[in-house]
Formats: C-alpha cells, sequence, structure tokens
C-alpha cells in the first residue's frame, strides 16, 4: 500500500489554496491519498466533498509516495468504506492556523482520514507533511518510492 502526497499546485483559486497550506505547515505537500493494491485512491477532498473513494492518475511528476505495510491495508479500506460520505472537514483545517480551533466531528480533511485509516492516535493533528515526515521516520515501516 503507498501513501501518495499532492506536491504540484492546481490551476486557478486551488492552486491558491495547495500554496497556501505548503506554506502554512512549511513543506512541499497539500494533499495526500491512500493507493490501494487495486489501484483506487482513498482519501477527503473539498472538491469531491468529503470522503470518497477514486481513480486517479497519480503522475509521478506531481506525487510523492512513501510505501507503508501491506498488512495496513485492509483496516485502510475498511475505515474508507465506514466513513464513504462523510463530509469534509474545511474547518478543522483551520486548527493549522488558529490552533485551538477544533474540527467537526464526523467530517475529515484529507491527511486526517488517512492517518485516521491508518490507525493513528489524535488524526486530526496531521497535515500532509507531518504525515509524510512521520512516516518516513519509521525506518521499518515505511520507506520512499
Amino acid at each position: 500500500m503507498i501513501i501518495a502526497f499532492y506536491k504540484a499546485n492546481h490551476a486557478g483559486l486551488p492552486g491558491l489554496y495547495n500554496r497556501a497550506v505548503k506554506w502554512w505547515t512549511n513543506g512541499p505537500y497539500s494533499h495526500c491519498e491512500i493507493l490501494f493494491s487495486d489501484g483506487r485512491c482513498a482519501s477527503s477532498s473539498y472538491m469531491d466533498g468529503g470522503v470518497r473513494f477514486k481513480t486517479m492518475d497519480l503522475d509521478i511528476e506531481k506525487w510523492d509516495f512513501i510505501r507503508v505495510p501491506d498488512w495496513l491495508e485492509d483496516d485502510a479500506r475498511r475505515w474508507f468504506t465506514l466513513h464513504y460520505g462523510d463530509r469534509y472537514d474545511l474547518l478543522g483545517n483551520f486548527h493549522f492556523l488558529f490552533g485551538p480551533v477544533a474540527g467537526e466531528k464526523g467530517k475529515w480533511f484529507c491527511s486526517e482520514a488517512v492517518a485516521a485509516a491508518l490507525g493513528f492516535d489524535d488524526p486530526w493533528r496531521y497535515c500532509p507533511n507531518t504525515l509524510a515526515a512521520v512516516l518516513r521516520s519509521i525506518p521499518t515501516a515505511a520507506q520512499t518510492i
């Protein structure tokens, strides 16, 4: 199983958001996805309305990839199946700007959903850049590909 981290910028307003997330969280990533062994991706996306599965072309010029242990896949897929259709947590993103702001229960932003699906405690604490750093710091569990 692979976690994909978006390093490019969309055009227009979404591109401004990409740049703002990267700047504020001090890293190269603004979004993340789980790439399952069947080729389907899962995440939570504002543009897609929340938690979803999606078939995507993950261009290696726009994404970085970190492999995680395959034994995590069944639990991660189960998490996304249980939460499919949950709304996007736009308010939760603001806690990266204003620490005391809490996210909305039952709503998820991308890295929060991915961290939850991987079994992380307090998944709301993880922006895409923090999640990538944590995954890379576990030498026996993750490798950059």
